[in-house]
């Protein structure tokens, strides 16, 4: 994996970073550069810029003036904030609670990037989605199943971190199965809430968020990369995804009683 810029069109801007772990295997990172209608911009999460990306940005955004906002989507993801902050030092910074807490010397605008007052505040441009039945912050830090999703209507495209993931096909399948294959977090049945009925919510938030996407052109997800579908094919990719874990969420949510 390498660092990569791709334009999709419309006014959004997908940024494929690298995450190693260890130092040494790339899971790889993400963030998003949205246009919005006034002619600012925001960002959709962290990530540190640097050489043909960099410039990039800068050119496009006025050397960063004209950000208006980070918008720091998945509470797990606080490696970068700093960079990012210091990047663009004029930007409204906002972040879930975990952000504040890992970063207390940033200066936080005080709405949850997750609340409704930061949704109103974009709504001509994004629409963001938190999914029901989860924990948004675990309280377990290997559960990272909960994010806060963005769909951009102009550009068809849904920025996921985590939630939603696409799984490579290995070079050998690759004439048998171009694309790679949509699916949900493995951590998602340790992220259920503990309370009845937090499957079906789940399922619920998941058929609406099928609904709203329903003519996606663009998947960005965070550790996995970047894919192109057909208007229509995304819908039936996720509702499978879940068929394919249903039993496993209904099993968990009876454990937990």
């Amino acid at each position: 994996m390498t660092e990569s810029i791709h334009d999709l069109g419309q006014g959004f801007w997908s940024i494929r970073g690298d995450l190693r772990i260890g130092g040494v295997l790339n899971v790889g990172t993400q963030a998003s550069l949205v246009r919005l209608g006034t002619g600012r911009f925001v960002m959709l999460d962290s990530y540190p810029l640097s050489g043909a990306i960099r410039d990039t940005v800068m050119d496009l955004t006025d050397g960063g003036r004209a950000v208006q906002a980070v918008l720091n989507l998945h509470p797990f993801h606080t490696l970068h904030c700093a960079a990012t902050a210091r990047d663009f030092p004029d930007a409204a910074l906002f972040g879930s609670h975990r952000h504040r807490l890992r970063h207390p010397d940033l200066n936080w605008r005080p709405e949850p990037v997750e609340s409704p007052e930061v949704q109103d505040m974009f709504a001509d441009d994004l629409t963001f989605s938190l999914p029901r039945g989860i924990d948004y912050v675990s309280r377990n830090e290997r559960v990272h199943a909960g994010s806060l999703l963005a769909w951009h209507p102009a550009s068809r495209t849904l920025h996921v971190d985590d939630t939603i993931n696409l799984m490579p096909v290995p070079r050998l399948l690759r004439g048998v199965f171009p694309n790679p294959r949509v699916f949900l977090h493995p951590t998602l049945p340790q992220a259920l809430l503990p309370q009845a009925g937090a499957v079906r919510d789940f399922r619920d938030w998941l058929q609406g968020l099928a609904g709203l996407t329903r003519d996606l052109r663009w998947l960005c997800a965070a550790h996995s990369g970047l894919r192109e579908f057909e208007p229509g094919q995304f819908k039936g990719e996720l509702l499978a995804a879940f068929r394919r874990v249903e039993d496993k969420l209904a099993k968990a949510e009876a454990r937990r009683g």
